[in-house]
């Protein structure tokens, strides 16, 4: 029999940006405004994942819409992280946000996905409205995406441009009849949040071709209509599903930016937003990995005995005792061989990081140059990131099937959900486009194109 867990697992490889770990020595005492605190991030994050590991594998396996988790998230403030810097506001960074989907996803890895999806999201009004918006020109609202979300307390959802995969036209626009506008039609179905969202974020065309027009829509709206879908093999709770528009109406202050149809056209910086989101997942990924090596750590820790040591020819040697977890040398190389693999993750990951944060930064005096050196190295991240995560908890399951027993394949502490999460996460991508993107780069040169789809 395992020992069950007690208290909430803390990843078990610490290897984040600094901008994790400036935790505030004060205590949370008093409710703040956590936009013009960055240092209480990580606190605050810390506690909310120690809060979702709790009942994490429960959660997983009822598979409700995430109500719950991201009344949780709004409770403390993380969807309000991402905003940019300015004049009485200190937004966190993009490493920041990083480190914040890394953690939550170590613990439930759905709530990471969301959140992730969320904050990609609310830059859409500075990736697609050109320098002048960027340079502080409002929207009719009078205000940015980005701070407008933090200010409503909104979670996000949506994507700008279909799947490779989808059929159909996609969303549609056509003129609104009087007082300007359009009129949203059509169905999509998206990877997160959309059951639960405050509000929609999607890409169009008028005619269904032509300039792309990226929108905001309230889901609870006339003529929207969401349905959660099937049952998923993983990421159950990250609220993924089908949106139909029937005639919404989209006023013209709603009408976040637009991007022209011919690529070429497009600037470097707006084509960064895809490359955002998949960074972000990457994070959602390789925290799923910690989760899961974490989770294995205790396990084995908690004292169960191990096989006996093997002889060498492989097999058990004969008459030999078992051997205290912690002290066999099969399985202390195994956690050697996985938290290496992790930590050289973790490794390239940050380097991704680091390209995307500076390029950020860059906003539209970005190179095509400098935006394909990011794209390689997010391509890098993702296939490294993802294989490792795939075998990390693939490894788990055997691991902790050895040490404790019938009680793991009966499901008992859960390992399947890690495992489950992470071929459900890694699976929309195509390792073998990445790693031919990256070599035909390195080999001649050539730049990735320069397209919104992830």
């Amino acid at each position: 029999m395992s020992t069950p867990r007690k208290s909430p697992k803390r990843p078990a490889i610490r290897t984040t940006s600094a901008a994790a770990d400036r935790i505030a020595d004060r205590p949370v005492d008093r409710p703040v405004d956590r936009t013009a605190d960055d240092e209480i991030w990580p606190r605050v994050t810390r506690e909310l994942a120690d809060d979702l590991a709790v009942d994490a594998l429960a959660r997983d396996r009822a598979g409700k819409a995430p109500f719950d988790e991201v009344a949780r998230l709004q409770e403390a403030g993380l969807p309000a992280l991402l905003t940019a810097p300015g004049t009485n506001r200190r937004g966190a960074d993009w490493p920041a946000a990083c480190a914040v989907v890394r953690e939550i996803s170590a613990a439930d890895s759905s709530v990471g996905e969301l959140l992730a999806h969320h904050y990609a999201l609310s830059w859409s009004s500075r990736f697609f409205d050109g320098p002048a918006r960027d340079a502080g020109t409002p929207l009719a609202n009078g205000l940015p995406l980005d701070v407008r979300t933090a200010e409503e307390h909104w979670l996000l959802a949506g994507g700008v441009e279909p799947p490779r995969n989808e059929a159909g036209p996609g969303l549609t626009l056509s003129p609104a009849d009087s007082g300007g506008g359009w009129i949203l039609d059509g169905s999509r179905t998206f990877a997160s949040a959309v059951t639960v969202a405050d509000r929609l974020v999607v890409g169009a065309r008028p005619g269904g071709s032509g300039d792309l027009f990226v929108v905001l829509v309230d889901p609870a709206g006339p003529g929207v209509f969401t349905d959660a879908g099937a049952e998923r093999v993983g990421q159950r709770l990250a609220g993924a599903g089908t949106v139909t528009f029937d005639r919404v109406p989209v006023p013209p202050e709603d009408v976040l930016g637009s991007l022209p149809h011919d690529e070429h056209a497009v600037a470097p910086y707006s084509t960064l937003a895809p490359l955002a989101l998949r960074l972000l997942l990457v994070h959602v990924g390789l925290g799923i990995a910690e989760g899961a090596l974490a989770e294995a750590r205790d396990i084995s820790r908690a004292g169960q005995s191990g096989p006996a040591p093997t002889g060498g020819t492989g097999g058990p040697t004969d008459g030999a005792p078992p051997v205290g977890a912690g002290d066999d040398p099969y399985l202390l190389l195994a956690y050697g061989e996985l938290a290496t693999a992790a930590h050289a993750a973790a490794v390239v990951v940050e380097r991704a990081t680091d390209a995307l944060a500076h390029g950020l930064l860059g906003a539209w005096s970005l190179g095509v140059e400098e935006r394909a050196d990011i794209a390689v190295l997010v391509a890098a991240a993702e296939t490294v990131a993802g294989r490792a995560a795939v075998h990390i908890t693939t490894r788990i399951l055997e691991i902790v099937d050895g040490t404790a027993g019938a009680d793991a394949r009966s499901g008992g502490p859960g390992f399947d959900r890690f495992w489950r999460n992470a071929r459900a996460l890694t699976a929309p991508t195509q390792a073998a486009h990445r790693l031919r993107d990256i070599g035909d780069h390195y080999l001649n040169g050539t730049h990735a194109r320069l397209t919104l789809l992830a």
